[in-house]
């Protein structure tokens, strides 16, 4: 799986905007975790996310599969959301009667609640794609870690009026035994990518649209962005994509639970 490099500096400063506010969301947090060995105990958490929500563990196991099938594609749209891209997102997916799956990071589900409001409306899946998209956070103590999944769990689950994520992403990959099995334990399943699009990288439109046609017998999951910086090429990439797959007989789904 890929690591997201260069042009993350924006996480910096939106991070450093919020700051005030990340941290007394932090420090609110009911959360604690049992410290250990990597990959020891079952992790658990002091409370639940969802007040009144029974929550059901899930596999461990990093998913790609895809819900409709052999001829199956998931779309998921990292990093947001986003005032600027998200709608624009929403549109095309509406425009070709396509659900995705949007891996949000509790910084901008806090910012903009009336969006993920808006993606959960619109018939889409939440995914915990933790607080401040740490991608070095595999490197990181057990304890940063389950902050960084259950604060941003807490803060999805606050921002959409009560609907949990029901999956979680690691930040550029950076999974661990302790993490994948510390969301599964809060009915997260790790969700991973068969096609990295590159399209945070705003390599142009051609060339999204050229790595899926590419990319995609790797398998079905698709990795695209709402969030980041200017995302007017996957908006148009997606314009092409969708109705290209479509025409050549692919169905669109959700990853397997």
């Amino acid at each position: 799986m890929a690591r997201h490099g260069g042009g993350r500096g924006w996480y910096g400063k939106v991070v450093g905007a919020a700051l005030g506010v990340t941290v007394l969301a932090v420090g609110a947090s009911v959360w604690t975790a049992q410290a250990g060995v990597e990959g020891g105990g079952t992790p658990q958490a002091s409370a639940s996310a969802t007040p009144g929500g029974d929550v059901q563990p899930v596999a461990k196991t990093i998913v790609h599969a895809s819900d409709a099938g052999a001829r199956g594609v998931n779309i998921t749209i990292d990093d947001g959301p986003d005032p600027g891209w998200t709608p624009q997102v929403l549109d095309v997916l509406r425009e070709y009667g396509v659900k995705a799956t949007f891996c949000m990071t509790g910084i901008q589900a806090q910012t903009h609640p009336d969006l993920v409001k808006d993606v959960v409306a619109a018939g889409h899946r939440l995914c915990d794609h933790s607080v401040s998209h740490d991608t070095g956070m595999d490197k990181k103590p057990e304890a940063y870690q389950s902050k960084e999944i259950l604060d941003a769990e807490r803060m999805i689950t606050k921002a959409s009026g009560g609907v949990r994520p029901m999956y979680y992403r690691a930040p550029g990959g950076a999974f661990t035994p302790y993490s994948r099995e510390l969301a599964a334990s809060r009915g997260m399943r790790p969700l991973g990518w068969n096609v990295d699009t590159k399209d945070f990288e705003r390599p142009g439109t051609d060339a999204i649209v050229a790595t899926v046609e590419r990319e995609l017998p790797n398998g079905p999951t698709l990795l695209f962005h709402d969030a980041g910086g200017d995302r007017s090429q996957t908006v148009e990439a997606l314009r092409r994509v969708l109705p290209s797959l479509k025409a050549e007989g692919y169905a669109f789904g959700f990853p397997v639970r």
